[in-house]
């Protein structure tokens, strides 16, 4: 087919990559002129330009009552394995070592090939690698760290006395420590992520025969199913019983933020854990100021001389105007956080500067800093400018109990569902903030070139962190029930999710169904389950049009022939969301189906959480079971009045029968359609 359109350079130079071993299709450099060629081909079912896509940047299992004690079968727990895509993975990391481990799984189909002086084990049983411009990216070996503290929070071993120079000291361990690791490598060491590698990671790891796959990246914001490589892949995954977790993406909660929309992907928000990252900053006349960093250093009580940053330079500490005669064996005061990196290349002892990131986010810096609110860095200000020899001692950091915990990080991207407004997203939300894992010791743990210790564990915060979580849970859920599809896994773990309290007007679009719990994710009660044939359905039913369908689910497919339709509210998804037209009253019939996978005879009463915005009725109220995985349907019809442009109203409603609860949010959505 290349050979008919490539004009100038033979098909070689042309083709990057095909995708031949779980669907069909090539990735080549092109001109427009031969774009256009192939565009007329009649094989050809669609053509989209290649992306870069963004990596999404211990306690927190017990955090979430998973802890060590509880019970596993750690034999099908070995059977169960997690693909990573990601930067690659460390394999001398003692999380990845295979001391225990049998051979790899009869129905794992992959291969080693990690590149020079990369061995794999019978803990990680298989790495591949795809990114090809950077130096040293011809191997699985991780030199970002991203990759390494991914797959070690998903299924990395037990480890004990793991910490950060001391800080945050305890045992490490991902969610499912028996579980094997499959590494496929799609990003280059500066966290770029080509589209054309994530495809073939996907092609191959569905082949290999992976049961999960955990993919911490995307792109800024929502993308056509039909031109995101990771929604086509993961609908391919899904056809063989592969359940994928995708983040939310770190966007901040801005309404309809989030990347990741497709409705057969789980995806996850990040949210804090009840421990806190935290330092002081002690002024020569007593005062003391809390600061947001994760430092490592400590200077021994020592009260240095505290410099503006405008009297050694300008007043933001901006690159390359330090003057390093006037700021070395002092600690310099910025007016941004950037002057973190500009005071540690300048020869400063450390530095005091605006927290203009994320108060909730406190970063590995490379030399004693901390990061102040914007009313201390004025006491700061008048401190140094009415003291006649100013001077500040930095703390090192430590940990603190959060009361507060869980709560969503600022970061979190947001719904609703650019794509499918019917289906909520986030689905859940999971720990992010300062998660401590595996890290590569060739990389900087505070990602500043000049910073070049070298540690095996460090401190990690984005929606990145938290999609791992959720994998391990996905990952026990599935050892625990082989035989479910990836729609019942995704059930449960929503379902049996936390609830969480709204934030301002976004409440389940920063959550979804609220915070991960493990334990009850095992067991569910109830799931709703959909498979290959319901998405279809749902994608017709959205307008998908037969070129579009075929780009994602790889089969050739005419909704108006043979092809029921599905009103995207009536999809069988664990939550119901609707869009109405602002100050518009609302009457309207919503149609769920359930399967039994609690006790066989069991009995479950509906409970709805009161709203007085909106109105919400059950038929019928009661669903009463037989047997195992039998079905039961049920109607949700739900009224209310005018609701204002841009707001939501939301309610729960709880299946329960007296031992599980199936809770499923209710969300309307008021926006405008011009």
């Amino acid at each position: 087919m290349l050979q008919e359109v490539v004009e100038s350079s033979s098909v070689e130079n042309s083709l990057i990559r095909s995708y031949k071993r779980s669907f069909n299709g090539f990735a080549a450099n092109l001109t427009a002129n031969e774009r256009q060629k192939l565009a007329r081909m009649k094989e050809v079912v669609s053509i989209f330009p290649s992306a870069t896509l963004k990596l999404h940047t211990t306690k927190s299992w017990d955090f979430m009552g998973f802890n060590g004690t509880i019970s596993r079968e750690n034999t099908a727990e070995s059977d169960v394995i997690i693909g990573v895509m990601d930067t690659g993975i460390w394999p001398e990391s003692e999380s990845f070592n295979d001391k225990g481990f049998g051979p790899a799984p009869k129905k794992w189909k992959g291969a080693c090939e990690g590149g020079e002086n990369f061995t794999c084990n019978n803990k990680v049983v298989g790495a591949r690698h795809y990114a090809l411009s950077a130096p040293g990216s011809g191997s699985a070996r991780d030199e970002n760290g991203h990759g390494s503290h991914t797959a070690s929070t998903a299924a990395g071993n037990i480890v004990k006395n793991v910490s950060f120079y001391g800080l945050a000291e305890g045992t490490a361990r991902g969610g499912v420590p028996s579980a094997r690791i499959a590494v496929y490598k799609v990003c280059e060491p500066d966290g770029g992520c080509d589209t054309t590698n994530i495809l073939a990671a996907f092609d191959d790891a569905i082949a290999d025969g992976v049961d999960i796959i955990t993919i911490s990246l995307g792109s800024d914001g929502a993308t056509d199913f039909d031109t995101d490589v990771i929604a086509i892949g993961s609908f391919h995954a899904m056809k063989k019983g592969i359940v994928t977790l995708q983040s939310a993406g770190n966007s901040g909660c801005v309404d309809g933020s989030v990347s990741s929309t497709a409705p057969w992907i789980l995806t996850v928000g990040a949210s804090s854990t009840d421990r806190k990252i935290i330092d002081e900053v002690i002024l020569g006349n007593g005062s003391a100021l809390i600061g947001a960093s994760i430092n490592s250093f400590t200077l021994n009580g020592t009260m240095l001389s505290l410099v503006y940053g405008k009297d050694v330079s300008h007043r933001s500490c901006r690159v390359g105007c330090l003057d390093e005669n006037l700021v070395k064996g002092k600690i310099v005061l910025c007016g941004l956080f950037e002057g973190i990196a500009e005071a540690y290349k300048a020869g400063a002892l450390g530095a005091v500067v605006l927290n203009t990131q994320l108060d909730d986010v406190p970063f590995v810096v490379p030399l004693p800093a901390s990061a102040v609110t914007l009313s201390d860095m004025f006491m700061l200000e008048d401190y140094v400018n009415f003291t006649k020899n100013p001077t500040v001692n930095i703390l090192k950091s430590r940990a603190i109990r959060d009361f507060n915990a869980p709560v969503v990080a600022s970061f979190s991207a947001c719904g609703p569902n650019q794509i499918l407004a019917e289906i909520m997203k986030p689905d859940v939300v999971a720990p992010g903030i300062n998660i401590l894992a595996a890290f590569s010791p060739i990389a900087s743990p505070s990602n500043g070139p000049l910073d070049r210790r070298q540690v095996q564990y460090n401190f990690l915060s984005g929606t990145s962190m938290s999609c791992p979580h959720a994998a391990g849970v996905a990952a026990y859920v599935k050892s625990i029930h082989p035989q479910w599809s990836p729609s019942a896994i995704k059930s449960a773990i929503m379902t049996t999710a936390w609830p969480m309290n709204g934030k301002g007007q976004r409440q389940e679009f920063s959550y979804g169904s609220g915070h991960i719990n493990p334990i009850k994710a095992a067991d569910p009660g109830l799931v709703f389950d959909a498979d290959k044939e319901d998405y279809i359905k749902l994608l017709c039913g959205a307008g998908f049009d037969s070129d579009a369908l075929e780009v994602i689910t790889g089969e050739s497919i005419t909704c108006a022939t043979g092809v029921d339709k599905l009103l995207p509210f009536d999809f069988n998804y664990p939550a119901i969301t609707f869009r109405v037209s602002p100050m518009v009253a609302l009457s309207f019939k919503f149609h769920r189906t359930v399967t039994n996978v609690g006790e066989a005879k069991s009995v479950y009463k509906a409970k709805i959480i009161t709203n007085n915005n909106m109105t919400v009725q059950v038929q019928p109220e009661v669903l009463s079971f037989k047997s195992l995985n039998e079905k039961k349907s049920f109607v949700v019809s739900v009224e209310a009045q005018g609701i204002p442009d841009s707001n939501i109203v939301t309610t729960s409603l709880v299946w329960s029968d007296a031992t599980h609860n199936v809770r499923i949010p209710i969300i309307l959505l008021s926006l405008r359609t011009d």
